[in-house]
């Protein structure tokens, strides 16, 4: 008890990072990174300045420069010129996705590179998966959906990823997606599974990013109700039981709880800092309301603190840039 307990003690400018007990990294982060196949050039993507869609010929340049900052895994997300309702496009051994992976990998071998398998992209109707005829947002078709998916891991594995991540939520994707990896032997790719994810309303700026939006319904009914605590643990749960490799929390930063818990699960985790994330501090930074760079790091560290191993976040160049001047 005071005055024999003091506190601040252990708070003077130079203690405070011998006790520091989170540390920021870089190899805690991957960029996620947008490519689009009609492209020529860069593109800003305006819901989210600073960040922009690649053209596929421009890519590897972009993974090269993150490599080169110390960011040494990428989340690829495509952008193909046509879509049709079965997402045919997804699994096209010549798609942006499968054409920016081996660009990539030429250039920088060793990096990680991580593809997001999943329709919404590719789909005309802009849902996650196969839809019935009733054409609802309610009617997306499991089990259909599980061999789409399985095509789309496949096709990104023999373009050379390292790990597959499904983001589209649908039961029994995570032990479907690994059996037809192992048979076709790709038993060293992993799979980062979007274990935990919440019909979030803060993925608005990613549907302009990645032309991702739905033209009817929604996906409550196979994303999880952010009210729901104890069914968004049994979902990480039963990925890993499946054979995830990695789990994920999305969004991060307002599911902290959740992230926690999934932590005890002993997988190792990652959180995906969403659009919505990014492009909030982006708005409040740009008006003098939040200095941006200690809003960023106090938000990442927080991720970290919580649980998470990696962080996926649309700072991560940045952020690189800001821990060499902290050396």
């Amino acid at each position: 008890m005071f005055p024999e307990r003091r506190m601040r003690r252990a708070r003077s400018r130079n203690i405070q990072p011998l006790l520091r007990e989170i540390s920021l990294t870089k190899h805690d982060l991957i960029a996620p990174l947008f490519v689009d196949e009609s492209l020529t050039a860069p593109h800003p993507i305006s819901a989210m300045p600073g960040q922009s869609r690649f053209p596929v010929n421009g890519i590897a340049d972009e993974a090269e420069r993150l490599w080169r900052r110390g960011i040494h895994a990428v989340l690829l997300f495509g952008i193909p010129k046509t879509k049709d309702p079965e997402g045919s496009c997804a699994f096209d051994p010549e798609g942006v996705v499968q054409q920016a992976v081996r660009k990539i990998k030429e250039r920088v071998p060793e990096i990680v590179v991580i593809t997001d398998v999943c329709a919404c992209e590719y789909t005309s109707h802009g849902h996650c998966g196969i839809i019935g005829e009733a054409r609802c947002g309610t009617d997306l078709l499991n089990d259909r959906s599980l061999e789409l998916m399985n095509k789309i891991a496949l096709s990104h594995a023999e373009s050379g990823a390292d790990i597959v991540a499904p983001s589209s939520m649908l039961d029994g994707v995570v032990g479907s997606i690994r059996s037809a990896l192992d048979r076709s032997g790709f038993v060293e790719v992993m799979i980062m599974a979007y274990s935990t994810k919440f019909c979030s309303a803060l993925y608005g700026p990613f549907r302009e990013a990645a032309d991702s939006g739905f033209s009817f319904g929604d996906r409550s009914t196979y994303q999880i109700d952010p009210a729901n605590r104890r069914e968004a643990f049994l979902e990480s749960r039963l990925d890993m039981d499946e054979g995830a490799d990695i789990l994920m929390v999305k969004p991060a930063g307002f599911y902290l709880d959740i992230l926690s818990e999934v932590a005890t699960l002993g997988l190792p985790v990652a959180a995906y800092q969403v659009s919505g994330e990014y492009s909030m501090i982006k708005a409040a930074a740009g008006r003098g309301w939040l200095k941006e760079r200690a809003t960023v790091l106090e938000s990442l560290i927080s991720i970290k603190r919580a649980g998470a191993e990696m962080i996926i976040t649309y700072f991560a160049s940045d952020v690189a840039g800001w821990l060499d001047e902290e050396l």
